[in-house]
């Protein structure tokens, strides 16, 4: 069965745009045949929770059709970044090629383990919410009964307003 899957993607490093169409293209091999493909604007943001000194970050999201299991998602997400220059075992929220995280997987639910759905931290972050509400601002996530352009409305950070880099990428 296909379901609809959100993904954010992050990139502060190296040349971020060219980063983010090189995630965009290798994601899309993973959208099932036909599955439309939207694509938010991407974000320039400064680093949240990152090291002293981080660079601001490229902020998208994309949603695919994806017919797999959650984990194989996981799997494919972290292939992706390996295979564009994310190096193992750095640390924690370390300036990274790419970084993508699985917002959610139609009405799956996850919790413990590596894996987390719908994404515990989606609705508190403005870099994600964002380009979220962009292309689904309707959309309630499961286990939930508010829309995610409600959530970023009564977002409440102190993280600073986005920038726009580029709408069509």
């Amino acid at each position: 069965m296909t379901e609809r899957a959100a993904i954010a993607l992050g990139s502060n490093l190296g040349d971020r745009l060219q980063n983010l169409r090189a995630a965009r293209e290798l994601l899309k091999k993973l959208s099932a045949p036909n599955g439309d493909l939207l694509q938010a604007p991407i974000y320039q943001t400064a680093p949240v929770a990152c090291p002293e000194g981080s660079p601001d970050f490229y902020n998208t999201v994309l949603e695919i059709s994806y017919a797999g299991t959650p984990h194989e998602l996981l799997d494919a997400t972290q292939a992706i970044e390996f295979h564009l220059g994310r190096l193992p075992g750095t640390e924690r929220n370390a300036p990274r090629v790419v970084d993508l995280d699985i917002l959610y997987l139609g009405e799956a639910t996850e919790t413990g383990g590596l894996l987390e759905l719908p994404h515990p931290r989606l609705t508190s972050r403005r870099f994600v919410l964002q380009p979220l509400a962009d292309i689904r601002p309707e959309l309630i996530l499961p286990g939930d009964g508010v829309t995610i352009a409600e959530h970023l409305s009564h977002l409440d950070t102190d993280e600073p307003p986005l920038a726009l880099v580029q709408g069509a990428w």
